[in-house]
This record gives structure tokens, C-alpha cells and sequence, in this order.
């Protein structure tokens, strides 16, 4: 009844209203002769078609949607060259930059220019650009509160050396180096004090993001090494900052004597910010810094605080990315207010945002301007400047400073990489009109080059300067136990994990040794994070191994390529088994979906490939995503893969035989009857042992170990009742692989699952 009542009251308003206006939309017609309009809105005219499409073809080019026709398309490819450049080991900031520049004159516009001009009109820019600064506003506030000032404070010393002489040594090549291109590159008008200081400065900036992302992403994060370059990274970045603060009032004055009202003012900002604005937002951020508290007029706040910061340095005349990052740098210490802040703003400013600034500088780069050999050889000579500056600069002074020659390379390599923050120089010294578009292509290709050199740099460092000990040694330093490595991707399955790692050892935890490793993309994790991050997610597992009174050893690390990290891992140090989680989804993984950062039904192209050449099926239902599959097939020792549905402890396990290839799953049946006095039946699906004595012998004698605990299952088929009465179902990889793949009906009934692949 009620349901009826409400349809009628449907029917009623929406048919009533309706009549209304329809009557109120008849008499409105009755008031166009008094403005003498003759065409109404139902008069039928032979341009009707042509007006919609003259409307359409104008909201095509309205400036709203062409804005977020070229924020898709940026987004896309950005994202697209990021992920390519993962894969090779490269930070994903070279792709992106990549990326602005294959958008821009340099080949989109060279060799599609009718598709450049529709994308990219040049009424367009000012609001790229103008959204472009926005993010870089924010990274700039998020690149300030990632660094540590009380790390600055406690190591200071080696650090300030080294850091200063990584400034000064290329800075005063860069002069020397504007002394011979002044005349030929040098826009019209530029004073060579303003060219020869902005040429400075852009050969000694350091890119303190990617350089702390290539830290984490090669363990050094806890290392000597590693602390002392990110040390040299931030005391780098803030003097870098304040120099090109300075070099921004000198270029606007026009000298440095008329500069020197702009720098007085600079400095009392400077000290505003460091003796108010500082204390009071300490208070305040102590007051909130936890998630719940962090409101959204807090959060205000502090917006306000970098947003005034950004204003002001821009009126004193030293750019508003200074007052964002001033802005940063003073925000309250604590760790977890740090990292919430940065959490909310990174993905907006990172994804969103960011990538407008490398296409709007991929614009400006016209790399068809270098077209003769000479200009070549000069941008040859500006990169050859640049790293022996940077390069040699840095690694002197960190072997002065008593670094050995290792260390010394690696903090010269780190220190080399320029990446997002030279842009951000340029950019500003393209705006000031001091960089020519020829300088400025020159420049922009030595910010790539000396990024992308960073990380075949440190190889061949480590190459020929190995580490007297691995951190590989550590993990197999101990013989004669049974190692098993954990690899968990959540707190939740660390701990199922373990519980399965413990069924195999609990008799004799003192033979034992787990290892939990956890990995985490490092492009979701910054400074202040990381170690957050490692607590949390090591937290419940640490508390599951005390009550189960079994000794875990921790492993943490960011990393691009998580499956191969894990590969890695468990072939260098000597482990007996590999645990892993089950994958969600067979999509997981693909392609496209790494690349937009979602899980989608799309086709890896990688297997279309593999079953065109005949080496895998296109929908291989086995529930495996590509990361399982890649560690499979590159790992050397067996590997375990845990589907978690409950079940724990495993009192009744069943272990069905399809072959003789199955008899080293009885190994671990063997230790999972023994640790935990499980009763164990193994099925004998397709008389495999009753065809063969030798093969029903072994069999027979494991069951010896454990009388009581076993039973063998003669000629028996996967009925759904012997598997609703297990807790664990044991099975060989390829025989669970061939079972789904064969949709068998008894795969709806099954209990947790260990899969062994030997």
C-alpha cells in the first residue's frame, strides 16, 4: 500500500508540475511580440543544424574546455613516460619532464602542428601557466616541510662544508662559463651581472626531492651514507634558495647596490617568519596533530600562513616560491603533523598540478633552435660545466671532510641530480626575461641529462668500489637453519603470513629464522613519512610474533619495482621458502592500470604477447596478478602463496596428489603435521600412488612420523565434503593453476590455501 501511495504521489507531482509550466511557457509566448522576437524555441529553421554544430564547435574551444582537454592529455602522458622511465630504473620526474617536452615545439608541435595549435593555442597558456605556478606554490610549501631543520642543527658540520663547496665550485664555473656565452646568448638588454649570477645559480641548484626519492629507493635511508647526503641535500636547498633570492632582487634592481633595499627586506622577512610566525604555528600545531583534530579551519590555517608567505616575498620582489618554501620550512617539527600535511597536499600538487608545469615548460623548449653543430657543442660544454662542478665539487669535499672514496663518488652523483628544481630556476629566469629560448633549451637538457646520469652513476661506483659487506651477508650470515622470508604488502597480511610461517617452525623456533620483509612504492613516501610508515606497518606483525613467541627479523625498504626487489632478496640470501600473499585479481597490474594507478579489466599487453607466441593463455583465470607471476618465475627457491579464508590454527589439512611431480609438497606437509599436530589426508585424486609402490612407500613413511595424524585418501575424488572439513588445502602450483583453469566445481568449497611452486 505504502509503495503505491508513493508512486502515485510521483505520478501526481511530476504530470501536475509538468502542465504548469507547459501553461506558464504558452502565455510567455504572448510577451515575445512586445520585445519582437520571431524565432521561438520550437520554430523549426533550416540553420538549426548548422547553429548546434557552431555551438558545439564553440564549446570545444571554449577556454574552460580546452583548459581540461590539455590537463587530461598531460595527465595521461605524463604518467605514461613516468611509468616507462620506472622501468628502467629512472625517477619518474625525468618522464614526466620528458613528456612536457614531446608536447611542446620540440616534436608534437614540429611534426603535428595543426594538433599542437588546437591543443596548445597560445590564448591557452597564460592559464596553464597560471595553474602551473599554483602547484608549484604547493610543492615548494611541501618541499620545505620535508626538510629537517633539526637535522640540519645535528650534522651540521661535514654537512655545511660539503654542501657549500657543491654551491661555490659550479657556481663560480657557471660565472666563467657566461663569460664566453654572454655575447652570443644573452637576451638584449640583460646586464651581465644579472646573466652571469643566474647562470651561476642554475648550475649549483641540487634537486633535494629526487635525490631523497634515489636515497629511499636504494636503501641508503638508514645508512651513513645516506644521511649524511640528504643532510648536504637540505643545507644545499636552503642556501641555494636564499642565493637565488638574492640573485632575483640584484636582476630586478639592475645592480647589486639597488638590491640591497630588497635583501634588507628579505632578511627582516626572513626573521619574521623565524622568530613570530614560527613559534605561534608550534604552538598551534601542537595543539592539533593528529588526524581527527587536523579540522578543516586548522587546516586553514596554515594554508593562509603559506599563502601570505608566498604573497609577501613576491611584493618584497624575491618570488613567491621562496615564501612557500620559507612557508614550509617553519612549519611545526612534529613528525606526524608534517606527514599528514604533506599526505594531503603531495597527490594534488604531484599528480595534478605539476606535471602543468612540465608541459609549460616543455612549450618553451625549442630544441629545433639548436640546429647547427656549434650550438651543440655548447650545450655539450654546459653539461660538462655543470657536472664537473656539481660532480667533482661535492665528492672533494666529502673526501676532505674524511668520506672515503666510495662515499665521496656517491654524495658527488647525488648532489649532480638537478631534476624539478632546475626547472624552477629556469622557469624564473625565463620570466625575467635574463635566459634566451636558446640558453634556456641548453639548460633544460643539462637539468635532464645530469637526473638521468644519477643512477648509472651510483652503479658504477658500486661496481668498482663494492661494499666490503652486503646488506645480502646479513641475511644468510647463520647456516643450518631453515630460513623463510615473509614478504607482505599490509599490516593484515603480515600477520596471516606469519601465523603460516610459525606452522612450519613453532617446534623449534631456536632453527628457525623469519625474515619479514615489506615494501612500499616509494613514490607515496617522503622524509617524514618513512619512518611513520615503517612503524605502522611492522606494528601488529611485531605484536603477533611476541605472543607467538617466535624472533622476527625486520626488513623495510621503498622501491620502484616491488616484485623484482623481492626476487632479488630471496635469491641473495640463501632463504628456504618464500611467503607471499595472494593476489586479488588477475587485471591487478596491467599495463594501463599502473600507469593510471587503478586496478582495471584491461589487457596486459605483455600477455596478448605471450599468447600470440603460444607461452600463456589471454584470460588465465588463476586469480594470479602480474606481480605473483613475475616473482614465480625469477625467484630460485620454492616459493609459498597463502589464500587467507580463515582457519588458523590448521588442526585438519588435505593434501591431494595428481602426480609423482607432487611429492615435494610433502615436505612441507610434513613439517605443518609435525609443528602443529595437524591431520593430515592426502587424497590420491588420480592413482598416482596407488600406481606406483615406490612413490605410496614415501608416503606411507611420513605418516610414520606422526601415527594418528595421518591418513592416505585411496581413489578418492574433491568432493565439497572433504574440503568443507579442512582448514588448509595444500597443492602444487601448476596443479592449482591447472584446476581453476579447468573451472573445477569443487574450487567454491575450498579452505584457506597454501600453493607451493617448488
Amino acid at each position: 500500500m505504502k509503495r503505491f501511495r508513493n508512486i502515485l504521489f510521483y505520478t501526481i507531482t511530476i504530470v501536475g508540475f509538468s502542465i504548469l509550466m507547459f501553461q506558464v511557457f504558452r502565455q510567455g509566448r504572448h510577451l515575445e511580440v512586445e520585445k519582437r522576437i520571431t524565432v521561438g524555441l520550437d520554430t523549426p529553421s533550416a540553420s538549426s543544424l548548422q547553429g548546434f554544430v557552431d555551438n558545439l564547435l564553440h564549446n570545444v574551444t571554449y577556454p574552460l574546455a580546452i583548459l581540461l582537454l590539455q590537463i587530461i592529455a598531460i595527465i595521461v602522458v605524463a604518467r605514461i613516460f613516468g611509468y616507462l622511465f620506472r622501468k628502467i630504473g629512472q625517477p619518474s620526474v625525468i618522464g614526466e619532464i620528458l613528456a612536457g617536452i614531446v608536447l611542446g615545439p620540440s616534436l608534437v608541435g614540429m611534426y603535428w602542428p595543426e594538433f599542437s595549435a588546437f591543443l596548445f593555442p597560445v590564448s591557452s597558456l597564460p592559464n596553464l601557466q597560471f595553474l602551473s605556478q599554483i602547484g608549484l606554490i604547493l610543492f615548494m610549501f611541501v618541499v620545505g616541510m620535508e626538510l629537517d631543520l633539526n637535522v640540519l642543527r645535528n650534522k651540521a658540520a661535514d654537512a655545511i662544508v660539503i654542501s657549500h663547496a657543491s654551491i661555490i665550485f659550479p657556481f663560480s664555473l657557471g660565472v666563467g662559463l657566461s663569460y664566453f656565452v654572454y655575447t652570443r646568448f644573452a637576451p638584449a638588454n640583460v646586464q651581465f651581472l644579472s646573466f652571469a649570477l643566474f647562470i651561476g645559480i642554475a648550475m649549483s641548484i641540487t634537486a633535494f626531492p629526487v635525490l631523497a626519492r634515489i636515497v629511499q629507493e636504494r636503501g641508503l635511508s638508514k645508512t651513513k651514507l645516506g644521511a649524511i647526503v640528504i643532510t648536504c641535500a637540505a643545507a644545499d636547498d636552503v642556501t641555494a634558495w636564499c642565493l637565488l633570492a638574492m640573485v632575483i632582487a640584484v636582476v630586478k634592481a639592475g645592480s647589486i647596490y639597488s638590491a640591497l633595499f630588497t635583501i634588507v627586506m628579505a632578511v627582516g622577512y626572513v626573521l619574521i617568519m623565524l622568530k613570530l610566525v614560527q613559534p605561534f604555528l608550534k604552538r598551534y600545531g601542537a595543539k592539533y596533530s593528529d588526524k581527527e583534530s587536523l579540522s578543516k579551519p586548522v587546516v586553514a590555517v596554515f594554508f593562509i600562513t603559506m599563502l601570505l608567505s608566498a604573497y609577501a616575498t613576491e611584493i618584497i620582489g624575491i618570488h613567491a616560491l621562496f615564501g612557500a618554501f620559507m612557508a614550509g620550512v617553519i612549519m611545526p617539527a612534529n613528525v606526524h603533523f608534517r606527514s599528514l600535511f604533506i599526505e594531503k597536499l603531495e597527490d594534488v600538487s604531484l599528480v595534478l598540478l605539476l606535471p602543468l608545469f612540465f608541459v609549460f615548460t616543455g612549450l618553451r623548449t625549442q630544441i629545433g633552435l639548436l640546429n647547427e653543430p656549434y650550438l651543440w657543442k655548447i650545450c655539450a660544454l654546459i653539461i660538462l660545466v655543470a657536472v664537473v662542478g656539481k660532480f667533482l665539487g661535492s665528492a672533494l669535499a666529502a673526501r676532505f671532510t674524511g668520506q672515503n672514496w666510495r662515499d665521496s663518488l656517491s654524495i658527488g652523483a647525488l648532489m649532480n641530480a638537478r631534476g624539478l628544481m632546475e626547472l624552477v630556476v629556469l622557469n624564473i629566469g625565463y620570466d625575467l626575461g635574463v635566459l634566451s629560448p636558446e640558453i634556456f633549451a641548453m639548460l633544460v637538457l643539462m637539468a635532464l641529462t645530469t637526473t638521468f646520469m644519477t643512477g648509472p652513476a651510483l652503479d658504477l661506483i658500486n661496481y668498482f668500489f663494492p661494499e666490503k659487506k652486503t646488506e645480502g651477508e646479513s641475511l644468510h650470515s647463520s647456516s643450518g637453519r631453515y630460513k623463510i622470508l615473509v614478504s607482505f604488502s599490509s599490516p593484515k597480511k603480515g600477520v596471516s603470513l606469519l601465523h603460516v610461517a610459525n606452522s612450519l617452525v613453532k617446534k623449534n623456533p631456536a632453527q628457525a629464522e623469519i625474515t619479514m620483509l615489506h615494501l612500499s612504492p616509494s613514490n607515496e613516501l617522503n622524509q617524514y613519512n618513512l619512518e611513520e610508515y615503517e612503524r605502522e606497518s611492522f606494528l601488529p606483525v611485531e605484536e603477533a610474533a611476541k605472543k607467538l613467541r617466535l624472533p622476527v627479523t625486520k626488513l623495510f625498504k621503498p622501491s620502484v619495482q616491488i616484485d623484482s626487489e623481492i626476487t632479488q632478496t630471496a635469491n641473495a640470501g640463501h632463504f628456504n621458502l618464500l611467503l607471499i600473499g595472494f593476489g586479488s585479481s588477475v587485471f591487478e597490474g596491467t599495463l594501463l592500470g599502473k600507469i593510471l594507478g587503478f586496478t582495471t579489466k584491461i589487457i596486459n599487453p605483455e600477455r596478448l604477447y605471450d599468447t600470440i607466441t603460444g607461452k600463456e593463455k589471454l584470460f588465465d583465470s588463476a586469480l594470479f596478478d602480474e606481480r605473483i607471476k613475475n616473482i614465480v618465475k625469477s625467484t630460485r627457491i620454492p616459493v609459498g602463496i597463502f589464500m587467507d579464508k580463515g582457519g588458523l590454527p590448521f588442526r585438519k589439512i588435505l593434501l591431494p596428489i595428481f602426480s609423482i611431480s607432487d611429492s615435494f609438497i610433502l615436505i612441507y606437509a610434513q613439517k605443518l603435521m609435525q609443528n602443529n599436530q595437524s591431520q593430515l589426508s592426502i587424497a590420491d585424486v588420480s592413482g598416482a600412488v596407488r600406481q606406483n609402490p615406490e612413490f605410496q612407500s614415501t608416503i606411507q613413511s611420513v605418516g610414520q612420523t606422526a601415527p594418528g595424524l595421518f591418513s592416505l585418501l585411496d581413489d578418492v575424488v574433491m568432493i565439497p565434503e572433504l574440503l568443507k572439513d579442512s582448514d588448509l588445502l595444500l597443492i602444487s602450483y601448476e596443479h592449482w593453476k591447472m584446476a581453476v583453469e579447468a573451472e573445477k566445481e569443487w574450487l567454491s568449497y575450498i579452505p584457506s590455501v597454501l600453493i607451493i611452486k617448488p
